[in-house]
């Protein structure tokens, strides 16, 4: 039997995907978004695809905001820009 992939959605294209090729984003408990690199940090998770448009989207539609259940600030979605600037390689 076949092992199972699990699959994600990007919450900027709504494309589904296995959970390998997206980049999980983190609302921690203080209220800081990280990419998480490791797939396994503590808090609220959403995943996005490894294209700056996506994220773009995200920010637009207001979707961070939705799949975190709170409202996400301005400069929180400003400062994961700068963190999957660096994060494309990984």
């Amino acid at each position: 039997m076949p092992k199972k992939i699990p699959m994600r959605t990007c919450i900027g294209c709504g494309t589904s995907k296995p959970k390998k090729e997206l980049i999980r984003i983190v609302l921690t408990r203080e209220g800081e978004l990280l990419v998480d690199k490791t797939g396994r940090a503590n808090g609220r998770g959403a995943y996005l695809c490894d294209d700056p448009a996506c994220l773009q989207r995200a920010i637009k539609r207001k979707a961070l905001s939705r799949a975190f259940r709170t409202q996400v600030p301005e400069d929180g979605a400003s400062q994961l820009r700068g963190q999957l600037g660096g994060a494309d390689a990984g």
